[in-house]
Formats: structure tokens, C-alpha cells, sequence
């Protein structure tokens, strides 16, 4: 299956899927040493975004987590690219910063069409991914 979007930042990456219904605060809200979602009561609590594509519907919280997202790609601990709904400006500078393919406005809602698990090739430079 093959679904277009909307680029934000290019390159290439591929993953796993990590899916979650609610949006994510990458400051205080992850751990960027081990890459682990530590915001509490949040669905994905305890799991980690390291080197899987995280698809969720939108960042939130402090301008910081741009660069909490830079530190993870530093760290070895960020994921490999990221599927928003609608990307707001924390996750575009720090998927920016962090040269993190970044893609949103996909043609099918990604959270209700893809399930974590599925094996995603990002190509953020087409505004495409592939679900293998």
C-alpha cells in the first residue's frame, strides 16, 4: 500500500510502526536518553520511539521539545521519521534540526488505516510512504 502526503522534511527512512491516537510531548513526555514515551496515563506509556516510524496526530506542550527531537537524533534514541496529521511548528523545527523525514495531510488517516507493527518506508522527499 502506497499513501501520499504532504512533505515537511525529506530524506528517507523506514521502521516500524508506532501508532498513537493522542498527541505527544517529546519535552517531558520522553525520555531522550532511552527514547521511552514517559507521560503519564498516556496510551503509549513505557514504549519506545527508538528508530520506529511514530505516527501521531500532532505535537504539543513547550517550544523545548524542537530540541529534545535533536537530542534524541544525537543520543541515537529519536525515531527514524515521523507521520503527523498536522504538524505544528515543535515537531517541524526539531524533525528540521534533526534531519528526521517528517510527512503530514496523508490521503488516508494514518492512525485508522495503519496499526502498530507495520513495516513503513518513508520517502519524505515524494511525500510518500509504503506499508509493506
Amino acid at each position: 500500500m502506497r499513501i501520499r502526503g504532504r512533505r515537511i522534511v525529506g530524506g528517507y527512512a523506514e521502521g516500524e510502526a508506532l501508532i498513537s491516537p493522542e498527541p505527544i510531548s517529546f519535552y517531558g513526555g520522553v525520555d531522550p536518553e532511552t527514547g521511552v514515551i514517559t507521560e503519564r496515563g498516556h496510551k503509549l506509556e513505557g514504549e519506545s520511539v527508538k528508530g520506529r516510524v511514530f505516527i501521531f496526530p500532532r505535537g504539543k506542550g513547550s517550544t523545548v521539545g524542537s530540541y529534545i527531537i535533536y537530542r534524541m537524533k544525537k543520543l541515537g534514541t529519536a525515531p527514524s521519521a515521523i507521520i503527523n496529521h498536522e504538524t505544528e511548528a515543535i515537531i517541524a523545527t526539531g524533525c528540521v534540526l534533526a534531519k528526521i523525514p517528517l510527512i503530514d495531510r496523508l490521503e488516508a488517516d494514518p492512525i485508522k488505516t495503519l496499526k502498530t507493527g507495520d513495516y513503513i518506508r518513508v520517502y519524505g522527499d515524494e511525500g510518500l510512504i509504503e506499508v509493506t
